[in-house]
């Protein structure tokens, strides 16, 4: 049985990355212009979040401050993914992590490769790991849900799809191209898409509230193994 985990909001939150990265924004803002409102600006930085979701949140909060310009917004991006983030695994996380450490496990997520390589070391999860792939470096195509970083695993492992478990949170990529091959798959109930509804066929096999809730038992018994 070889084990693949999604990274952000299946061994951590994410949320906390967001936060840690929105405070190194707010920060250099404050620096730079020598005004001591770093904790407003970040204070609205997560409002305008949870008001209106992921995207222009820089430029809406910089108009603001009559400071929204196209050259700002790119520094703000920039201090955003190069920070250093403020981030830790979940309990449940490195209690998973812990307990299936004599089986085979690869980490496998999306994203800037740089914004995850930071991540990947804040956490220190690597020890846990045969292998951390990053989809972006063999090519943005490769991102889930294309399945190419799961047969390259495939074959390190000279195994076949029946033999790898992924555990994800995402519904809307995940498992669906996955699940077509006879791939093992699991949502973890966490993160913005644990309330996502969507068609069976995008469903993973099985779901769980938690990483607590899978035992070495309870997997043998959902793959029969």
């Amino acid at each position: 049985m070889i084990i693949v985990f999604d990274l952000d909001d299946t061994l951590y939150k994410e949320i906390t990355y967001v936060k840690s990265g929105f405070k190194a924004v707010a920060d250099y803002l404050s620096k730079k212009y020598q005004v001591a409102v770093s904790k407003k600006i970040y204070s609205e930085f997560v409002q305008t979040l949870q008001k209106q979701g992921r995207g222009k949140i820089f430029d809406f909060v910089l108009r603001k401050y009559h400071l929204s310009n196209k050259t700002l917004i790119q520094k703000c991006l920039s201090v955003y993914r190069l920070h250093k983030p403020k981030i830790s695994l979940s309990v449940s996380g490195r209690s998973c992590l812990e307990r299936f450490k004599e089986y085979p496990k690869y980490l496998l997520t999306d994203g800037n490769k740089i914004v995850q390589t930071k991540k990947i070391k804040a956490l220190k999860i690597e020890k846990y790991f045969r292998n951390m792939m990053l989809t972006h470096n063999y090519g943005v195509n490769y991102s889930k849900p294309s399945t190419y970083c799961f047969y390259k695993i495939l074959e390190w492992e000279r195994a076949k799809p029946k033999d790898l478990i992924y555990i994800g949170d995402n519904p809307k990529k995940d498992f669906v191209n996955l699940k077509k091959d006879g791939f093992r798959t699991v949502q973890v109930l966490t993160g913005e898409y644990k309330k996502v509804k969507v068609s069976l066929e995008y469903e993973a096999d099985f779901r769980v509230n938690s990483l607590d809730e899978l035992s070495l038992q309870q997997l043998k018994k959902m793959f029969g193994h």
